[in-house]
């Protein structure tokens, strides 16, 4: 299966702001949208799996709705449990070749990656795509790992192997992506840039669509 060129991770105080913007990520034309609790100020860790799964129930149906693909961040149970199209897991979450075993074989899986090595090891237990970040410095993620920005990506990308998709992660913008593209990687996953203006969608597809030919330029260097 094909990933996504972009990837919308939620964003929300809350729940119901979670299931708020994933729907009008949804309306405005996502194709794959992360359900990421991590941010929520009543942590998770302090939730049951119980409340866990009833959000993503209810994520299952907005995305269902406008079918849209819906991946779950660390949570590969309840992934299977939902029927979600995939699963993201962070570098702290459980083993990618853990979890593949008690996915659906439809099912996706993606991991996050920091450095060259993190790629090479997610490519070794076969990941579906790998999101490599952060591009630059973010208020999402506690404990950042070093930030990349375009030279990080470049020398990654000149060494690595395989067909993997990469996708860029971490407080990319617009204006970001053609640059990013020529890199190698293969598209992004965002949450601030679009949580803040839903339009920004339809732009984000645009530039990633409109930079398809310098990317296999790119690749077949």
């Amino acid at each position: 299966m094909i990933i996504p060129k972009l990837h919308y991770i939620s964003q929300g105080d809350s729940p119901k702001e979670h299931l708020e913007n994933i729907q009008k990520a949804c309306s405005s034309g996502a194709e794959l949208v992360q359900l990421r609790l991590k941010d929520v100020s009543a942590s998770p860790k302090g939730w049951s799996e119980k409340k866990i799964l009833k959000i993503a129930k209810e994520a299952r149906d907005i995305t269902s709705h406008f079918q849209t693909r819906l991946y779950i961040n660390d949570y590969y149970k309840i992934a299977k449990d939902v029927k979600a199209d995939g699963v993201h897991l962070g570098k702290s979450d459980a083993c990618p070749t853990l979890a593949r075993k008690h996915l659906y074989t439809w099912q996706m899986i993606g991991g996050t990656a920091n450095t060259l090595e993190d790629c090479e090891t997610l490519i070794s237990k076969e990941v579906d795509y790998i999101s490599l970040g952060p591009f630059r410095y973010t208020t999402t993620k506690d404990s950042l790992p070093p930030i990349l920005g375009l030279k990080g990506y470049s020398a990654i990308m000149d060494v690595l192997k395989g067909n993997t998709p990469i996708i860029g992660v971490g407080g990319i913008t617009t204006k970001d992506v053609e640059a990013i593209l020529e890199t190698g990687i293969s598209g992004v996953a965002v949450s601030g840039e679009i949580t803040r203006d839903f339009n920004n969608i339809k732009t984000f597809h645009e530039l990633l669509k409109a930079s398809s030919t310098k990317e296999q330029r790119h690749t077949f260097k």
